[in-house]
């Protein structure tokens, strides 16, 4: 069950529920960081924390929809139920990544997919009652939840395309690319492997030892340097190359 939201933290972990990171917690969330400090008070005031062990579900696919997330610690993994019972896995989620929106616009309220934690995670849970209303009540934050709902939708697309398209280099180059940010960098940009090896294999479709053969092969031609939890992306023209080898 959640919990109440900690007073006074007494760890470097529940620095982190102080009111004044969880008001940043929210405003990081686009669509709610246009609120004012009443509105986020207000929010928070009807909030709750819920910690998780590893390997815990946080809630299932098609179950009623009564709570929006935000990850304030940890790292949780969504998976989304095939017919044939298949659990592919969609993404992974980490500080600041909010949980749960996509059933907003679901005509039941239901979860649209599966969410389960990969280390020990804590969650800000609200409900989604109250996140209704204030769709309902500020334009603006309407808007930029249905700009963030547009952008979800073309990365999931992006994911299909290349899923059903492109070999299993073409997918981890894909992966590579789209975690940099927008804009020129000065030296090798840095990508930071936050989650097990494992369940970015899982997100990629292909097997761990695949993942480790690819990672390898790139290598050694000279475009990345792996170095235990980050990938320095030494020549971003040869991945580059390798997405257009593959178009």
């Amino acid at each position: 069950m959640p919990m109440p939201i900690a007073p006074v933290p007494s760890s470097s972990t529940e620095l982190l529920l102080r009111p004044r990171q969880l008001r940043d917690l929210v405003a990081g969330v686009p669509w709610l960081g246009g609120l004012d400090n009443e509105a986020v008070g207000a929010l928070l005031a009807d909030s709750r924390i819920r910690s998780l062990k590893s390997r815990e579900w946080l809630f299932r696919q098609e179950a009623p929809a009564h709570w929006l997330y935000i990850v304030i610690s940890g790292a949780v993994r969504l998976v989304r139920s095939a017919a044939d019972g298949h659990l592919a896995t969609i993404r992974c989620v980490e500080r600041g990544g909010p949980l749960g929106e996509l059933s907003m616009v679901s005509r039941e309220g239901r979860y649209l997919y599966s969410a389960e934690s990969l280390r020990r995670t804590q969650l800000l849970v609200i409900p989604a009652d109250r996140c209704r209303a204030l769709l309902d009540a500020q334009p603006a934050c309407r808007a930029e939840f249905m700009s963030r709902l547009a952008l979800e939708l073309t990365e999931r697309l992006e994911d299909l395309a290349l899923l059903t398209q492109a070999d299993a280099m073409a997918r981890l180059v894909s992966y590579l690319l789209r975690q940099l940010p927008s804009g020129r960098a000065n030296g090798p940009r840095v990508v930071r492997l936050t989650i097990p090896k494992c369940w970015l294999a899982a997100q990629l479709a292909m097997t761990p030892e695949t993942l480790s053969r690819l990672l390898s092969r790139l290598r050694e031609i000279g475009a990345i340097n792996v170095e235990r939890h980050r990938l320095v992306l030494l020549d971003e023209q040869k991945l580059h190359d390798i997405m257009l080898a593959n178009e």
